[in-house]
């Protein structure tokens, strides 16, 4: 792909074609591969159990640490009132004070900075524990430290940075991260705001509007990306500032409210000629979008870790209820059609702990790329959990679909099965929607191939280059294709340090291969048009998720049974949950293999195209829209606001 300058004007809402988008997206990607990755390698074809079996361990120091957190933690969480943050739509000061004493806002910041300084394995531990009781705090928690100020100053920022904020977030000042505008969201190349240096270069000054700011409406500290202008001597470009919540110029034009996370403070900002010091800079001109992607690849783990409490909860509330609700003279969980909704449930609850407990433990390891880890994690335990909060209210039935309050006010324990799937659904659209997420893992997975081919796909490469390029990728192919011809999943006895689940390794192993020659033939097939085959695409890609998480199931079952060798059933438990999963899990991997040539994409896309012609409008009559009267996108025009400012402070 071909990078492009950044910097430069605000190409406005129609100055932007789909080239120069993407290409501004290739520029800030991340394209080097210095640490060995296990998702890189499977969608090659390889599967390197040696990369995450056995699974690093936490050092003692770090696990006693981790472990007397979590138990304070739990024993303030366990006196929260969940449904009054979801009646009055915000968390209660007391709460937020209680989190501030216990240090909860500098969970991952470094000691020497007033955190904490625990791992990403405490970490995930803690967001799961929180997001058990309150998905709200679960999120302020990890939107402050995962994608807040702490994050992209421990990795981008100045010591002095460091030292003038780090502190004041671990003590409890909230922080915000800022990309999203009203008509810009995974498209950065369209990004409006502004960030104008001053005449004598001491300052910028920053206009915009930014949309969906997560902790934006309490926030004492954000982090806002805007486009400074390139000038002599200036490389200009979208660029990260570090900007005080009190700032003159600031206003939240509104708290935004969703169908679920009501105590979520999410609003609307507006900055109009506000004075950010020209210190408050993070990295470089023109380092924004690397720096956002960088934040957003270590901070997606935070996700799936909620998503992993949501899934131990149901599980709980799953056992319970099936075991105590009895239809036609026996409990409902012994009847067929349940007792699969609450396998499914307790297995793939396993499977997605198994997989951000080994994400975590890889990034605090240091030794593993785990960019593709992570975005699958994010993307495959959003989709999952979503379903796994589905099948609850499907097994609680009407009490399912009814709220805490309502059950609690006829004499019934309030358990807020329907919360859950509004509270979990956002998760498949925050920070990066399933839909990008595809796309994004997509890139990666197809960058060896691009990397040796791209100028042969490349509509403007010259002849010398398309040659130079046909010579390499002829020498890639040449030595990578024979071996996705056999491999040890075709081995009877391979894998046969796992027992009982080596089977599921050699499938694994099997599918991976045939996965990476799926992929070559696309890229044969479609060429420079791949990019545009996005349901192909997004197949690849789950195929891809569906096995590391087998593989997370997997190393996770071999590792208690060693933990546990003393307690023979325990040590056989997790193996009958990853057994569970890995059936369930298998099947579905061959229905998208089958998918890839097998489906209806072409038809689909004549009809979106025709539907968006107007073709169909006819379809329509006989039904009214409710809506309320307005435009679709708001008017992101700069300039002073005529609004109320609705900023607060927590605690």
């Amino acid at each position: 792909m071909t990078a492009v300058n950044t910097g430069g004007p605000s190409p406005g809402d129609g100055g932007v074609d789909e080239r120069r988008a993407r290409a501004v997206a290739e520029a800030a990607r991340e394209t080097e591969w210095r640490l060995p990755s296990f998702g890189k390698e499977l969608y090659l074809g390889r599967l390197r159990l040696d990369l995450v079996h056995p699974c690093p361990a936490p050092d003692e120091e770090a696990e006693r640490a981790g472990a007397g957190f979590l138990g304070r933690l739990r024993g303030f969480c366990s006196g929260i009132d969940a449904q009054r943050i979801e009646r009055e739509e915000q968390i209660p000061d007391e709460v937020v004070r209680g989190l501030k004493e216990l240090g909860a806002f500098g969970m991952k910041i470094p000691r020497e900075y007033g955190g904490l300084g625990l791992g990403q394995v405490h970490y995930n531990r803690a967001l799961a524990l929180v997001g058990s009781v309150s998905p709200a705090i679960g999120a302020l928690l990890s939107a402050h430290q995962s994608i807040g100020v702490p994050q992209p100053l421990k990795s981008f920022g100045t010591e002095e940075q460091r030292r003038e904020y780090l502190p004041r977030c671990a003590a409890g000042e909230i922080s915000a991260f800022l990309l999203t505008e009203p008509d810009v969201g995974s498209d950065p190349a369209r990004l409006r705001s502004t960030a104008v240096p001053t005449g004598d270069g001491s300052a910028y000054l920053l206009d915009g509007v930014k949309l969906w700011t997560t902790n934006g409406v309490v926030a004492d500290l954000m982090v806002v990306m805007a486009r400074v202008p390139e000038g002599p001597g200036r490389r200009g470009g979208i660029s990260a500032f570090v900007v005080e919540g009190g700032s003159e110029g600031i206003t939240v034009e509104n708290r935004n409210r969703f169908m679920g996370l009501r105590g979520l403070e999410n609003g609307v900002t507006r900055f109009h000629r506000v004075r950010v010091p020209a210190a408050n800079l993070i990295g470089a001109e023109g380092q924004g979008l690397k720096i956002a992607l960088s934040t957003l690849n270590t901070g997606r783990l935070s996700l799936p870790a909620i998503c992993v409490g949501a899934g131990k909860w149901a599980t709980r509330i799953a056992r319970e209820w099936a075991r105590e609700r009895v239809q036609w003279g026996r409990p409902v969980g012994r009847h067929e059609e349940i007792a699969k909704k609450i396998a499914f449930i307790a297995s793939t609850a396993y499977a997605m702990e198994a997989m951000v407990e080994l994400a975590g433990r890889l990034a605090d390891d240091g030794r593993r790329d785990i960019r593709i880890e992570a975005a699958i994690a994010k993307l495959w335990a959003s989709e999952r959990a979503w379903e796994i909060a589905d099948e609850l209210v499907q097994i609680r039935g009407g009490r399912g679909y009814e709220t805490a309050d309502s059950l609690a006010a006829r004499g019934e324990r309030g358990v807020p099965a329907e919360q859950l799937l509004r509270d979990l659904r956002i998760n498949r659209i925050f920070e990066g929607s399933t839909e990008i997420m595809h796309l994004m893992i997509a890139r990666e997975a197809v960058d060896a191939h691009l990397s040796v081919a791209g100028d042969l796909i490349d509509p403007d490469a010259d002849g010398a280059a398309k040659a130079r390029a046909l010579a390499k990728a002829g020498g890639f192919y040449a030595s990578w294709l024979p071996g996705l011809v056999v491999g040890e999943g075709q081995r009877p006895g391979a894998f046969g340090g796992f027992g009982p689940l080596a089977g599921h390794l050699r499938f694994t192993e099997r599918a991976a291969r045939r996965l990476a020659r799926s992929t070559f033939y696309g890229m044969s097939r479609w060429q420079g048009g791949m990019e545009e085959r996005q349901a192909f695409l997004a197949r690849l890609v789950d195929i891809g998720a569906e096995l590391f998480a087998m593989s997370a199931a997997v190393v996770r079952a071999e590792a208690e049974r060693r933990e546990h060798a003393g307690d023979p059933d325990r040590a056989r438990a997790g193996q009958e949950l990853a057994d569970a999963f890995c059936r369930r899990s298998r099947l579905r991997v061959e229905e998208l293999f089958r998918a890839l040539w097998a489906n209806t994409d072409g038809t689909d896309a004549k009809v979106a195209e025709r539907l968006l012609a107007d073709r169909y409008t006819w379809l329509e009559e006989g039904a009214l829209d409710p809506s309320a009267p307005g435009p679709l996108i708001a008017d992101a025009a700069p300039g002073p606001t005529g609004k109320e400012d609705h900023h607060r402070r927590m605690g």
